[in-house]
């Protein structure tokens, strides 16, 4: 595979580790600035409205531009982002910088894999995305878990530095090892690309991305609780346990990019079929330590091997504005995580018990099968109309030749 993935993967992991973060620091965060953990939870969101509003918008005004050189300066925006964090004074500039951070967030995963897929041959595209995630799925392994334990024994100002540090190290990568041809030759500008976007298959493609991954988030984002609660494990074990998880998911990964490059649609519709068993089984797996631990780990594994199939598959659907579709995937994914909690909350609230979101999250799973399959039926139905009207011409230009030939 070509280095310059491995500068992708640099960006990535930055990239995982500053979204993620950020929720084992709550607490450090509160102390310090003085204000509520409720309070402090609102930098979740505000770097996730920096992605939903950025992925979109930075994708389309840059459409002209060389790939190599919007990668370094949505990196370069990362770093300012984070910078900001590290020295904000108070919680409203903390907020600010956050939202600034998360803006090159969804760009830069659907620009890179753009390039990613244009840097190998088309029966390894989907490795060569899954390979630039692998650098998302590791921060959960080992970007988290050491950025977490840096703020908590220097500061989490200190984490926030070392992820811009993070990002000053992709920015070198990639201006060493990103060739200089990968341009946007044939965009036609921002209107041509929010014009590719006018395509059902690309909106259905967007949506079974929002209910599939709001599937794993409706049961992840209460994962701790299940693990206490249900599990019986300790609250200081949670951490090697989302360790597991991303263990999992870089499984997944790695699996679901193989695979797709040998059957894309098949490799979608056998990850959510896989999600909707594990999340069903949820309750029986949180039963016992053991069990639980493994439950853990097949949803990161079952969740993300969908990952590079939906990406490419965004970007197959659009293929006049590929930046831009599969930034908005990012954003899709990013309203999954909103949406997905949202919904598992609302099981917990109502008083389900501790393993309702993922029962609430297999539902999730099975809506995305459904829009998977409808995507399917649409995309049969036009080929089979293409089918049509192209034998259609081959008889209206062969048939007059054959009379005309009878005459002589």
């Amino acid at each position: 595979m070509p280095l310059a993935l491995l500068a992708l993967a640099v960006g990535a992991f930055g990239i995982g580790t500053t979204e993620f973060v950020i929720m084992g620091l709550l607490p450090d965060v509160a102390d310090d600035l003085h204000i509520s953990i409720p309070a402090a939870g609102h930098l979740v969101s505000a770097y996730a409205i920096g992605v939903v509003i950025g992925a979109p918008l930075l994708a389309a005004v840059t459409a002209r531009l060389s790939r190599r050189k919007v990668l370094i300066g949505l990196m370069g925006l990362f770093v300012v982002g984070n910078a900001l964090s590290a020295f904000a004074p108070d919680d409203h500039w903390l907020l600010a910088a956050r939202f600034l951070s998360g803006l090159p967030h969804g760009a830069f995963f659907g620009v890179g894999a753009v390039v990613a897929t244009n840097l190998v041959a088309p029966e390894r595209k989907a490795r060569s995305v899954s390979l630039m995630f692998l650098g998302l799925t590791v921060a959960n392994v080992a970007g988290v878990p050491v950025a977490t334990l840096m703020g908590q024994h220097l500061g989490w100002r200190a984490t926030f530095l070392g992820v811009s540090a993070i990002g000053l190290a992709a920015i070198a990568s990639l201006a060493l090892l990103v060739p200089h041809d990968h341009t946007h030759a044939t965009s036609g500008g921002l209107r041509g690309e929010l014009t590719a976007l006018r395509s059902l298959p690309v909106w259905l493609a967007l949506g079974t991305t929002v209910a599939g991954f709001g599937a794993l988030f409706s049961a992840y984002s209460y994962i701790t609780p299940m693990l206490t609660d249900a599990a019986g494990y300790a609250h200081g074990s949670v951490t090697l346990l989302l360790a597991l998880f991303g263990v999992g998911a870089t499984a997944g990964n790695l699996v679901g990019g193989r695979l797709a490059d040998h059957s894309l649609r098949g490799t979608l519709f056998g990850g959510l079929v896989s999600l909707v068993v594990v999340l069903s089984l949820f309750p029986l797996l949180m039963t016992t330590q053991w069990s639980a631990a493994l439950g853990v780990t097949l949803l990161g594994a079952a969740a993300f091997v969908t990952g590079s199939p939906l990406q490419l598959m965004v970007m197959e659907k659009a293929s006049a504005a590929p930046s831009l579709a599969s930034s908005a995937n990012q954003a899709a994914f990013n309203l999954a995580n909103a949406g997905g909690a949202w919904i598992g909350g609302l099981a917990l609230a109502a008083g389900f018990g501790a393993t309702s979101p993922a029962l609430a999250g297999a539902a999730l799973a099975v809506l995305g099968l459904a829009v998977a399959g409808t995507a399917y039926a649409v995309d049969r139905r036009r080929a089979l109309a293409v089918a049509v009207t192209t034998s259609g011409r081959l008889v209206a230009t062969h048939v007059p030749q054959r009379t005309e030939s009878a005459h002589r």
